[in-house]
């Protein structure tokens, strides 16, 4: 199948571009500045190319042609609370496809006294043949022992570069300060990149007892007892671990002030430490966790945080600096009706998790780019370029450019719609955003060289998307 996108706007990293794509097969093979653009250069090779003609034309004038959108950071299927995160991969490989993306990195899961193989295997029996665009994994270490660090090289081999571990959760995934080194020694020697989960989880249960022994019981005060403060604390102390360790380190879904000035301190002095955020955190705030028992649907660790504190401008003041690299969605739905219900009562039974695979890139766009924040450049880098170059996928994906996968995104940025359950594609009953206005949305949806979402219809399948081995964090230790 060959695909001409034509009249459109390439909008990269590096910047914007008047050509035309062509694609044929699963990879763009040219980009075709059009007369009287000079930023473009002239490609006789691709104009020839052209000239052989297309099974399909696609007009995108008006609109941008980007690369696909890469969440690097989901939770399909994952087990929490004794149930499950309601989107399988097919459902939610499915959402995001819908709004603009192309990729998903998952977590597998090591449970405790398991081999992190065993982890890997589950996992990617849950994805293969169900996954509707492609998928990575990266690989939660619940047990940092003798037997598991050396087995941290076998997964790194398979393609998966990159180990989360928490400091959060004692019990069931908290690892202390040791363990958190030792992975850090490994993955310097492997290339592997270690994931943090920051926050002082051990402090935090202390003031959770005693909120719960005061009769608070409703979800305002999951948020309550989660202080910035234990999650700047956690990020230092991980930080300082790396810097021992000589290795680098990247913070997921980073929430608070206190975490964010610790990380710039950190990178002004050369560190090589990474952070993304969420856009519940640049969106949302502690108040949603109002409501009474509402605010169950707005429960996720860290929690949303005051709107007082600094903590929003915080953290839009560090994605326009860059000092924090990407949004991810730590997309982990349950259902209000029958889930997240489990914790009514008692917060602390509240499965922890929100929807957002489908709504990231148009959030993004609306609050990042027509807000006059960052550039269409910079949106680009924070939603597809730099989860490419962070997790090894780079420059197979995360650009527009002939030689690179055909995941390509036809954008409308004028094109306003509303955010709803009514009409969202993700398995969950709620969205956060209900009643939202976004301007920009995905008109056409590319993932391979086949068109899965055009105009609002959906025309992939389950099974459609392949597993990514990935290369290691060699780009982190270069910059």
């Amino acid at each position: 199948m060959r695909i001409l996108i034509k009249n459109g706007t390439v909008i990269n990293a590096n910047g914007r571009q008047q050509a035309d794509v062509l694609i044929d097969g699963d990879k763009i093979v040219a980009l075709v500045a059009r007369p009287g653009d000079d930023a473009g250069v002239s490609d006789k090779a691709g104009a020839a190319l052209l000239a052989l003609g297309a099974d399909e034309v696609i007009d995108a004038t008006g609109k941008w042609v980007i690369p696909g959108g890469i969440d690097e950071h989901t939770h399909m299927e994952l087990p929490f609370g004794g149930t499950f995160a309601k989107d399988t991969f097919e459902t939610g490989s499915r959402a995001a496809a819908f709004g603009g993306t192309t990729t998903i990195i998952d977590f597998a899961v090591q449970s405790k006294g398991k081999s992190l193989q065993e982890g890997l295997d589950t996992w990617m029996a849950k994805a293969e043949g169900h996954a509707v665009i492609d998928y990575a994994f990266h690989m939660i270490m619940s047990d940092v022992t003798d037997e598991t660090l050396p087995e941290m090289d076998r997964i790194v081999d398979q393609g998966v570069s990159s180990f989360k571990l928490f400091t959060a959760y004692p019990g069931v995934f908290l690892s202390d300060d040791a363990a958190i080194f030792r992975a850090m020694q490994r993955s310097e020697k492997n290339g592997g990149l270690i994931l943090m989960h920051a926050e002082n989880g051990i402090a935090i249960d202390v003031v959770v007892a005693q909120n719960f022994a005061a009769g608070n019981t409703d979800p305002y005060y999951h948020g309550v007892s989660r202080y910035p403060v234990f999650e700047g604390e956690a990020t230092n102390r991980v930080i300082r671990l790396a810097e021992a360790a000589g290795a680098p380190v990247f913070f997921v879904h980073m929430s608070a002030k206190d975490a964010v000035d610790v990380l710039m301190a950190a990178r002004d002095r050369g560190t090589k430490a990474f952070a993304e955020t969420c856009p519940q955190y640049l969106f949302l705030d502690l108040a949603d966790l109002g409501n009474g028992f509402e605010g169950s649907k707005f429960v996720c660790s860290p929690p949303l945080r005051p709107a007082s504190g600094g903590h929003q401008q915080a953290l839009w003041t560090a994605l326009i600096k860059g000092d924090l690299y990407g949004i991810g969605t730590d997309h982990c739905p349950f259902d209000f009706e029958g889930q997240k219900e489990l914790g009514r009562g008692d917060f602390r039974k509240i499965p922890n998790g929100l929807p957002g695979v489908e709504e990231r890139v148009d959030l993004m766009h609306d609050g990042g780019v027509v807000a006059g924040r960052i550039t269409p450049a910079r949106w680009v880098e924070l939603i597809s370029a730099n989860p490419a170059r962070m997790f090894g996928l780079y420059p197979r994906k995360g650009v527009v450019a002939a030689g690179a996968d055909a995941d390509v995104v036809v954008y409308d940025p004028n094109r306003k719609h509303v955010l709803s359950a009514k009409t969202h594609h993700m398995d969950v009953d709620y969205s956060c955003y209900e009643g939202r206005e976004v301007q920009g949305g995905s008109d056409v949806v590319i993932s391979r060289g086949r068109i899965i979402v055009k105009d609002g219809e959906f025309f992939g399948k389950a099974g459609d998307g392949e597993f990514l081995k990935r290369e290691t964090a060699h780009w982190v230790r270069k910059n």
